[in-house]
């Protein structure tokens, strides 16, 4: 296995100008293939992606002051220059003057120069952990008297490694060694550990690593650990661990998004459902804390085809609705994360977060918001119905099978309706083979005027309205808020938590359980408050200049194409004598 150390003592590497631009003109020409966000390296043929205006990428590693002359350095005080304390509001209406990032270096000669030697990631790419408990719209929905259930979820995009080795023009920019699954391995490992999650959600999960390294690594460090692998030929897939000290399992729902012979989910992409208890330390018997529903999923990147992503979400929303939802009718807390393949404010992340969307009439390729990795004159727009009834999920995005109505029974029927039969046209006429009694069964009553007239006598009591299926609009109601708020304030620069072909851009995403503020939007976004799930703290994000300085991504220090997110939450611990979760 190659540590850092080892690469230290290994040979240097130059490339001349002329070899790397040569294959910085093959990499802006190539034709991406099917790779999720470096899935541009994935695409089926039929369905390749041109990318324009793609930033060139050389091959510069960051260095610090102790290393060996004449290799390129980084500025020490831009990179220790801290992007940290971001604003839990969105600030795009905040007046900032974005600066245009560094053109990505080219130098006449660039030398791989030695790895640094045992230094953790975290001292070289600087994230500042965000203490949101503080703040006024936190405190003041928690009381002081009300104790909290603090846990740690990680959502983590690792890069499988057998995309790596399918897709190598799309890392031209990183050391051969640094893209070894052997080097990245202890690095991903050392993030993981060093961060300290309670819940970890990990998107790109090759299978064999997952069982042969992964797994029993984690079970070592106290998780319990279930996966996913795509359907079809496809070698990874989603995992989600939790620490067995603070959680026991309640359900475990695997998706699978692939239904044959539908254009709609032909696609191999899956995801997973768990339901949590939260486990209680130890003195606190008469106290109870709400169950957790944490959901993890890796979106199809493919920008064209947005209706695809629509259907893969609402299949995960339905399946969400299903774990989450109580006896009561509410909805445990929810926590849903993964690799969305979806930029902030795009059409699928407004529908994520305010809970609908009108698609009708709208092109494939602007769900996404990935305008610059498609085809814009693509022809191909959405229609209504945006699945077919067959796939059994409404446009509420639940299972047909767990909203349908109750079959009317006796017990439905009442007082007043049962009444009215006494008034009805046969109790009002004569049987033929009535023994004549006079004074007795000669009497025919006439109508009277307050009596219900016949068609009224056998309406539905209880009728279910038609809703077509057609409206073009689907909606859920789960009430998701994102835990970053997708820009930096202090540098006018948006969050990025990835790097495709040297461009930033975020597609990774937490969401959470929130609750609506009554009457409040802001630029058509609902506005949302904590709940019995409250947000905590965060570890904050990079911008893409900062990035750039690091040489993108992956580089030395961060061993896979995406950041790691990072968030602590907290769950209302109430007693049992209220009789409350």
């Amino acid at each position: 296995m190659t540590s850092l150390s080892d690469l230290n003592s290994a040979p240097e590497v130059t490339w001349c100008a002329g070899q790397q631009l040569t294959e910085l003109h093959t990499l802006a020409s190539s034709e991406p293939q099917d790779h999720e966000v470096t899935d541009l390296a994935k695409l089926p043929a039929e369905e390749t992606v041109a990318v324009a205006g793609s930033a060139p990428w050389a091959a510069v590693v960051p260095q610090t002051d102790h290393q060996i002359a004449g290799c390129s350095t980084i500025d020490v005080e831009v990179q220790n220059e801290d992007p940290a304390v971001l604003a839990w509001s969105l600030a795009r209406g905040e007046e900032t003057v974005p600066m245009e990032p560094p053109a990505w270096p080219i130098q006449d000669t660039v030398q791989f120069c030695p790895l640094p030697a045992e230094v953790p990631y975290h001292e070289i790419l600087w994230r500042d952990w965000e203490d949101l408990s503080v703040q006024p719209c936190v405190l003041e929905h928690v009381s002081r008297n009300t104790p909290l259930f603090e846990f740690r979820v990680m959502s983590y995009n690792i890069l499988a490694q057998d995309l790596v080795e399918q897709g190598l023009d799309l890392y031209l920019h990183c050391h051969p060694d640094i893209l070894n699954w052997n080097y990245r391995l202890p690095n991903l490992l050392q993030e993981i550990q060093h961060w300290d999650p309670d819940v970890l959600c990990l998107q790109e999960v090759q299978e064999n690593h997952y069982w042969e390294q992964l797994e029993p690594t984690f079970k070592e460090m106290g998780f319990a650990c279930f996966y996913k692998r795509r359907t079809g030929t496809k070698t990874d897939g989603c995992a989600v661990c939790y620490k067995h000290s603070r959680f026991q399992l309640i359900s475990l729902s695997p998706i699978e998004y692939f239904r044959p012979g539908l254009d709609i989910l032909n696609r191999d992409n899956v995801g997973l459902v768990l339901l949590l208890q939260p486990l209680l330390p130890e003195g606190l018997d008469l106290k109870a804390v709400s169950p957790l529903c944490v959901a993890n999923t890796h979106v199809l990147f493919n920008p064209r085809r947005g209706d695809i992503k629509l259907a893969q979400m609402a299949l995960l929303l339905a399946e969400i609705d299903k774990i989450a939802k109580t006896t009561e009718g509410s909805y445990y807390p929810v926590i849903l994360c993964g690799d969305l393949n979806s930029v902030p404010d795009s059409p699928l992340y407004k529908f994520i977060r305010n809970g609908e969307l009108s698609y009708h009439g709208m092109p494939a390729w602007k769900v996404s918001g990935q305008e610059e990795f498609s085809q814009q004159l693509y022809s191909r727009k959405l229609l209504a119905p945006l699945w077919p009834s067959l796939l059994g999920i409404t446009d509420n995005c639940q299972y047909v099978t767990l909203c349908q109505p109750k079959k009317s029974g006796r017990r439905k029927y009442s007082r007043d309706f049962l009444l009215q039969f006494h008034f009805c046209d046969v109790a009002c006429e004569r049987p033929p083979q009535l023994v004549f009694l006079e004074g007795v069964t000669d009497a025919k009553p006439d109508r009277p005027a307050h009596w219900p007239k016949p068609a009224a006598m056998v309406k539905d009591p209880d009728p279910q309205p038609f809703v077509p299926r057609s409206s073009g609009i689907i909606q859920h109601g789960l009430n998701l808020t994102s835990v970053y708020s997708h820009f930096l304030p202090q540098r006018g620069r948006p969050e990025v938590t990835t790097m495709p072909m040297g461009l930033g851009a975020t597609v990774d995403y937490i969401f959470y359980s929130a609750e609506p503020v009554e009457n409040g939007s802001r630029g058509g976004r609902r506005l949302y408050r904590d709940g019995a799930l409250k947000l905590l703290g965060r570890l904050s994000l990079l911008s893409e200049d900062v990035l750039l300085l690091a040489n993108g991504l992956p580089n030395p220090f961060c061993s896979s194409d995406h950041l790691c997110l990072l968030a602590s939450f907290g769950l209302e611990i109430s007693s049992l004598k209220e009789g409350c979760q």
